[in-house]
């Protein structure tokens, strides 16, 4: 079916706490679109600052809230607050992550837990909360993932086999989540980001570094997160609507190599 979203709506974006991050670009975007944001993070000074801020640029109604998307009574003590202050959940947007730079043989339980409970776990205790909200409102929604062009290539210097089994488990989640909502209006995508130049990878990247992660992209550079947030806008917006189940990467050419 398709659904027509509610004037006043709530998108829910998490990794919004770093400052060079895509989550705050993301943000910005959707609220300068009219859309009122709950942004989440593990880091929870830095996203109610940063709450306070877009609301003061934009004039939307903007809540930082601090959550570990690992723990699933974390993640609905956050929505809680979001159905208390919010309009609405109709678009839900998962780009809290971490990486892991662990070779096969360096990967012991700990590590794999950790980069698969923020990871993959985290990205469906998110899905689970934000769908459910939408099937109740019935006016449909968008979710929308981040894999990582890792998931494909198997990583490379900066995260490697930990990591990308964790952002193919992400490509799963979206498909089926993709086929289990779509009854409700509900679209579920992944974006697949290539080398972009955020807090994630390291903080700004020297020209050297730069170079090297882009030897190997058609357009010879990385990408920047505005780029990124570009993308997510159109895949929350009800242009999208027969957009789903899709893995759509943004990383200049590099999957083609």
């Amino acid at each position: 079916m398709t659904s027509t979203f509610p004037e006043n709506r709530t998108a829910v974006v998490t990794g919004a706490g770093a400052p060079r991050g895509i989550g705050r670009h993301v943000a910005r975007a959707l609220a300068a679109s009219g859309w009122d944001v709950a942004v989440l993070d593990i880091d929870e000074a830095s996203v109610k600052d940063f709450a306070g801020e877009l609301a003061g640029e934009t004039g939307r109604t903007v809540v930082g809230i601090g959550v570990d998307i690992s723990d699933k009574d974390s993640v609905e003590a956050a929505f809680a607050i979001i159905d208390r202050e919010l309009p609405p959940v109709v678009a839900e947007v998962n780009l809290a992550g971490i990486p892991s730079p662990h070779t096969i043989f360096e990967i012991d339980d700990a590590i794999w837990d950790r980069v698969m409970d923020v990871n993959a776990k985290g990205t469906l205790f998110m899905m689970q909360a934000a769908a459910t909200r939408m099937i109740q409102g019935g006016h449909g929604g968008r979710i929308v993932n981040t894999s990582s062009i890792t998931a494909y290539d198997g990583g490379g210097t900066f995260s490697k086999t930990g990591y990308a089994a964790a952002k193919a488990a992400v490509l799963g989640l979206t498909r089926g989540g993709a086929r289990e909502l779509g009854k409700h209006g509900i679209t579920c995508n992944a974006i697949v980001p290539g080398p972009i130049d955020t807090d994630i990878m390291g903080g700004t990247l020297t020209d050297e570094r730069k170079a090297g992660m882009s030897s190997d992209i058609p357009l010879a550079r990385v990408g920047q997160p505005q780029e990124v947030a570009g993308l997510i806008k159109f895949l929350v917006s009800e242009d999208s609507s027969f957009v789903n189940g899709d893995s759509v990467f943004v990383d200049g050419g590099k999957h083609m190599v």
